[in-house]
């Protein structure tokens, strides 16, 4: 019986595989729970003789059934039962006010736009007028922030007996302003320390490493396991400054971003004097690659060919930013996904009777896609990229995957080098000078940024210590 009744298990079925299907299941149903939405209860009532009174607001709300009468009136009893004349009328407001301000229709989805409305159905609060612009941002901002530390409190007092890990990350919004966030994580919870704008400063390894010693002291430097930032050589002459100045703590680059690192100095080998074994082997990528961003600019870029494009693939093109993970890798998958659509686009009729300007990288983009060596260097680099990216996926995760760093470091290299090698059809016994390339790369960005603490934390898996 696994979380289900009147189900009987097979009588084939061993008790190990018995166990591991209940332990899946367990796991699924945690999953399950976690994604549930927390309720954020609202800040405490500046009345406190009447807070006692006011009901907890809650996502659901009991249907009452309401007794309607019958007969001829019974279609007015009906309207005036449900006030269907200002429910109607209200309705034309709300959308009314999200049309005016251009809001997201999203919106209507945030379960505090539905409680906020459903309070105030419920409760009869004669001439109530919504909070002005001013009050919303001073005095009920700055009890929501002070409603939010509150709540923060108990996982505050966690810290000292789970740890905390400092994470550092920066970025730049819509305005353009460089800024850097600090978080606190522990034991799966992720907390938002402040976020610094660095828009004016130098950041230089004693800018940021200030910067986390203030953070490091107002969680408690003893609290404090590890920091996590990026591999820049600003951050990790940081963490450096922070390893002496508190001997406990321990800096961790980021998993991802090294790997990361790790695909752009294969997938975009640099051609300097310094990395000419490097390129020599790797620049066929990086060539396939640039075919692949022409394509793709070539159709976005116009019109026209993009309303052909538009015509024989359903998926669109993805404008991937280069500050994204794996933004290559990314690309390539795509054009892999929509391969046939590509295919079909640059033969059809309208293709061929379109002309621009541009007729020479119309036939550039035709060959390209219509070749099949082309696309076979394009499942080369994905399958051997392939270990790469599933692990660049686990680990840009909210799972916790320390422990976990050093067996997936292992089998992926293992696995890039079985795919390179079955692609050039040779035994593992063999020499090839492409893997000796790209295991050089990885075991570099492995050796540069591994920490005694991915060796702890694999030496304390609990599976290394349990026959389960």
């Amino acid at each position: 019986m696994i979380g289900r009744k009147g189900i009987a298990k097979c009588r084939k079925v061993e008790k190990k595989d018995l166990l591991e299907m209940e332990r899946l299941d367990e796991g699924v149903n945690v999953r399950l729970r976690s994604n549930v939405p927390r309720n954020v209860p609202l800040p405490p009532s500046s009345f406190s003789a009447t807070s006692g009174n006011v009901d907890r607001i809650d996502s659901s709300f009991d249907s009452r059934k309401r007794k309607i009468g019958s007969g001829s009136g019974s279609k007015g009893s009906i309207e005036n039962a449900f006030n269907m004349t200002q429910r109607e009328h209200l309705d034309h407001e709300i959308a009314r006010m999200f049309y005016s301000a251009g809001l997201p229709f999203n919106l209507a989805r945030n379960p505090y736009f539905q409680s906020a409305f459903t309070y105030a159905a419920n409760h009869n609060i004669a001439g109530y007028v919504p909070p002005k612009y001013n009050i919303l941002r001073t005095a009920l901002l700055q009890k929501e922030k002070k409603n939010i530390e509150s709540l923060c409190v108990p996982f505050r007092n966690m810290w000292k007996e789970k740890g905390v890990s400092i994470v550092s990350d920066g970025w730049s919004d819509s305005q353009r302003r460089s800024l850097i966030n600090f978080m606190a994580v522990s034991d799966g919870n992720a907390m938002f320390i402040k976020s610094v704008d660095c828009s004016e400063e130098r950041k230089d390894m004693h800018f940021i490493f200030n910067l986390m010693k203030e953070v490091i002291n107002e969680v408690g430097h003893d609290n404090v396991v590890q920091v996590i930032t990026d591999n820049a050589s600003n951050c990790k002459a940081a963490g450096q400054l922070i390893e002496n100045e508190f001997p406990s703590i321990v800096w961790t680059p980021c998993v991802v971003h090294t790997l990361n690192l790790a695909l752009k100095n294969i997938c975009a080998a640099k051609n300097v004097e310094t990395n000419q074994v490097v390129y020599e082997e790797c620049s066929w990528i990086t060539k396939i690659v640039d075919d692949v961003m022409q394509i793709k600019n070539f159709i976005m870029n116009h019109s026209m060919r993009l309303v052909i494009y538009n015509e024989f693939v359903p998926l669109k093109l993805l404008s991937v930013a280069d500050t994204r993970f794996a933004s290559m890798v990314v690309m390539l998958r795509r054009f892999k996904l929509i391969k046939s659509g590509l295919q079909n686009m640059v033969i059809c009729e309208k293709w061929s009777i379109y002309r621009d300007d541009n007729q020479g990288r119309a036939r550039f983009v035709k060959e390209k896609l219509l070749d099949d060596l082309w696309w076979d260097s394009i499942d080369y680099i994905l399958s051997f990229t392939a270990p790469i990216y599933n692990m660049l996926r686990i680990c840009d995760t909210d799972m916790p995957c320390l422990h976990l760093v050093y067996d997936m470091w292992d089998s992926m290299i293992e696995k890039v080098k079985k795919a390179i090698y079955m692609h050039e059809v040779k035994s593992l016994d063999e020499e090839s000078t492409f893997y000796e390339v790209v295991h050089a790369i990885l075991l570099d960005r492995w050796s540069k940024n591994n920490t005694p603490l991915h060796c702890l934390a694999h030496s304390l898996n609990p599976k290394f210590y349990s026959d389960q």
